[in-house]
């Protein structure tokens, strides 16, 4: 029998606030039912396993960072884009750290082509219109981009740089200054 109420929507929205309460990595089925409390067996009406849980949660992840990309980049060009689109990773890891490590998650190539992780992509190459980068730099930006917002976001909520002056905003912005530098002047291959 299906519990009133419950659904796979609801299973990956209360895993997420989960996620944001005790690590992504500890969020299972088994939490989940205690966190309902239901038997775990039947919460297998609607999930397939603590993996299956996990990818709907890296789902849900990547679908509000992206709807909230996408609303920071209305009307943004260039440097002002860079920043809105870098603050809104930043901003969303601080505020949901269980879901942003979610959002990290590998997918199944079949899963990730059909996600907002292409949203996420699209963005910002969509920004990187703005630099007049062509292939193959796009890619190398992107790459870019993506391993320093997120070595950023990752150092910082590990606390790395709460220990010594400045403070880690005056760094960040700085650091969106190099990076709009960098692209501004990309060096020829």
């Amino acid at each position: 029998m299906v519990r009133a109420g419950l659904t796979a929507e609801r299973l990956a929205r209360a895993g997420a606030e989960l996620a944001d309460e005790v690590g992504f990595e500890q969020v299972t089925v088994s939490a989940l039912a205690r966190r309902f409390d239901v038997k775990v067996a039947s919460l297998y009406s609607h999930l397939k396993n603590s993996q299956d849980l996990k990818t709907r949660i890296a789902l849900l992840s990547l679908e509000e960072l992206a709807d909230r990309c996408a609303t920071a980049l209305a009307g943004r060009a260039g440097k002002d884009a860079l920043t809105a689109f870098a603050d809104v990773y930043r901003d969303y890891a601080r505020e949901y750290p269980g879901r942003y490590a979610a959002a990290q998650l590998r997918l199944d190539p079949e899963t990730a082509a059909a996600s907002a992780g292409v949203r996420h992509a699209q963005m910002t190459r969509a920004i990187l219109r703005g630099y007049d980068l062509t292939e193959p730099d796009q890619t190398h930006a992107v790459r870019m981009l993506g391993s320093v917002f997120h070595g950023y976001v990752s150092l910082e909520m590990a606390g790395g740089f709460s220990h010594s002056e400045p403070d880690s905003q005056e760094t960040w912005a700085r650091v969106l200054d190099a990076l709009d530098a960098l692209l501004r002047n990309w060096p020829a291959a």
